[in-house]
């Protein structure tokens, strides 16, 4: 029998105390002071990585190694205590009753939608701006993916799209809260309220979230998160975690994500092999308990860069920075849009400041998707974002100089 969630009530006290003391990256604290140069101690900046994973685990190496350890000396690699502990840990920051562990979080996806019995002949809705793994587990359960276009603020889908969307076949809809902000959730489940239809938030990017009040993953029938690396809370490997308030759902996921087994050797449904690792899960049980502070942290760094655009005259015609529609924006990437895009990310290269395109072509017009019968200008808000995106580094470990390197550098491009 699993423990209550209620035995680490203690221990989730005691990360979520910990995580201010971890909150490192203010715009109070520089490495120096406004007006001087660096210290003898630091060299001047002259390359911003777009990611630096390397920084993130020196500052917390004992604990991770010390937790890796832990798993070694058991010799329990496949589920077992680790997750179990990891999924009570997450259900509560997430302020659901259960969550269940998988191998990714595109498996997640997967086994949300088998174990609603979505297939052959149901259409699924989501959206078209997006990494393909949402799309691409629609279609591996044999169901159509049905696009609505999106806000052009916010990147996420837009409600009345929505609308428009469904037939007599929809069956679910997957709203995507992409890149750390969460899509208009009250009228998608108003909408999917009226029309029966199964509501699965692809969170992937946005654990920590929160949209009215509301953590990301808690307002569908089901969450669905991804643990990648580069994700604000990352594992060392693949790894991804599904959220429900619907206990029932839970069991199934956890059926099927060991082979539809139960029990052993037993098999009443066909599932996969979507299990979590417990070294995977001993590592972000010891992150978890910096997530808040890494979010802050990132938070900083986005209105840092936001308030720097304005106060230098970039941000409208030049640059569009990203528009916080909905709290807790938790910054997955930071995500501005400019002409010349192309241009500028050369530019940005040469002067080493690392950049990102997410994502240089829409689902819908991907060559595996042809026979769909989409077309170019089908979902303009989606092609024009796909046309002027660029994700600048926003990782909580950025010091003030390299962010003011990042801003000097955009600003030298536009000759300002």
């Amino acid at each position: 029998m699993r423990q209550s969630r209620d035995a680490d009530a203690p221990r989730i006290a005691v990360a979520r105390k910990r995580i201010v003391e971890h909150r490192h990256m203010t715009e109070n604290a520089p490495s120096t002071k406004a007006g001087r140069g660096p210290s003898q101690e630091e060299a001047p900046v002259t390359a911003v990585p777009l990611l630096d994973l390397k920084g993130q685990y020196r500052s917390m190496k004992e604990e991770v190694d010390a937790a890796i350890k832990r798993v070694v000396d058991s010799q329990m690699f496949i589920l077992g205590p680790e997750v179990e502990s990891l999924e009570r840990e997450i259900a509560a920051y997430c302020g659901c009753t259960d969550a269940v562990g998988v191998s990714s979080g595109t498996d997640a996806l997967l086994a949300a939608l088998m174990a609603y019995g979505i297939g052959p002949g149901h259409e699924v809705i989501t959206a078209p701006f997006t990494f393909f793994a949402t799309v691409g587990s629609i279609l591996r359960v044999g169901a159509k993916p049905v696009f609505a276009d999106i806000d052009p603020d916010t990147f996420n889908i837009d409600p009345d799209a929505l609308k428009k969307a469904i037939t007599s076949r929809t069956k679910a809809v997957m709203p995507v809260h992409l890149f750390g902000q969460c899509a208009d959730m009250d009228p998608i489940l108003a909408v999917a309220e009226d029309h029966g239809l199964v509501v699965i938030e692809d969170a992937a990017q946005a654990i920590g979230a929160h949209y009215r009040g509301r953590p990301a993953g808690s307002m569908g029938h089901v969450g669905c998160f991804s643990f990648f690396p580069s994700k604000n809370l990352g594992a060392f490997g693949d790894g991804g975690i599904v959220t429900t308030n619907d206990h029932q759902l839970a069991e199934r996921i956890r059926v099927l994500r060991n082979q539809g087994m139960q029990p052993k050797y037993h098999h009443a449904v066909v599932g996969g092999n979507f299990r979590l690792d417990a070294l995977q899960a001993a590592i972000l049980r010891v992150k978890l308990t910096r997530l808040d502070g890494w979010i802050e942290a990132r938070r900083a760094n986005a209105a840092f860069y936001t308030r720097s655009f304005e106060e230098t005259g970039l941000a409208g015609e030049k640059i569009i920075p990203p528009r916080v529609r909905f709290e807790r924006h938790v910054f997955n990437q930071y995500v501005i849009r400019v002409r010349d895009r192309d241009a500028l990310r050369d530019h940005l290269i040469a002067n080493r400041v690392g950049t990102e395109i997410y994502y240089p072509k829409p689902v819908h017009l991907q060559e595996c998707l042809k026979d769909f019968g989409c077309v170019e200008g089908e979902f303009p808000a989606s092609e024009e974002a796909s046309g002027c995106v660029l994700a600048l580094p926003v990782y909580p470990e950025l010091s003030l100089e390299q962010k003011r390197y990042v801003v000097s550098a955009i600003g030298q491009f536009y000759g300002e």
